[in-house]
């Protein structure tokens, strides 16, 4: 069986949420990975990639769409530790940043109906839809329930338990995930 995945390749980093989103689930009191330039706030207060939001203190109810690749596991994690956040990312379910940090974890998950068209720092929307499908992810039982009733289409996961004895565990983690 031949698999390819879908890859937007634009050579940028930033692109936005669409405001449809954030309002819908909203409002927040942070976003610590937002876009130096944006057309409209997804929260009260911004980090930007030149305040490292990584290492700024988190308060309140936090929105996250996180850099995409390699980064994201750092900033799921994080949100998970904060414990009240809502996190939009790509819905690989089989990746390590899954089941280290949203599998057992979230109190919620929103697989999304279709594919999102993401938004240029200038506020319009990108030519194409995202590479893959997208979850959103809610930390704390309000966040689920803003999620759970917020009106946007797609298949909702309440919380969610590991399984698997140690042994079959250890073998697991001998593959490449």
């Amino acid at each position: 069986m031949n698999i390819q995945h879908e890859r937007v390749s634009s050579g940028k980093d930033e692109w936005l949420t669409p405001q449809w989103i954030t309002e819908c689930l909203g409002p927040f009191d942070l976003d610590p990975c937002s876009p130096v330039i944006r057309p409209w706030d997804t929260a009260r207060q911004h980090y930007t990639i030149a305040d490292n939001g990584l290492s700024k203190q988190w308060l309140g109810r936090v929105w996250c769409n996180p850099p995409y690749g390699t980064e994201t596991a750092k900033w799921v994690l994080r949100c998970s530790e904060h414990g009240n956040a809502i996190v939009l990312i790509f819905a690989r379910t089989e990746t390590r940043t899954f089941f280290d940090a949203i599998w057992g974890r979230a109190d919620g998950l929103l697989f999304l109906k279709g594919r999102i068209r993401f938004c240029h720092v200038t506020g319009l929307p990108a030519d194409n839809c995202g590479g893959a499908p997208s979850v959103l992810v809610a930390y704390g039982h309000d966040n689920a329930t803003r999620l759970k009733t917020s009106g946007i289409p797609g298949a909702w996961v309440g919380a969610t338990e590991h399984c698997g004895s140690p042994q079959t565990i250890a073998q697991q983690e001998q593959l490449a995930i």
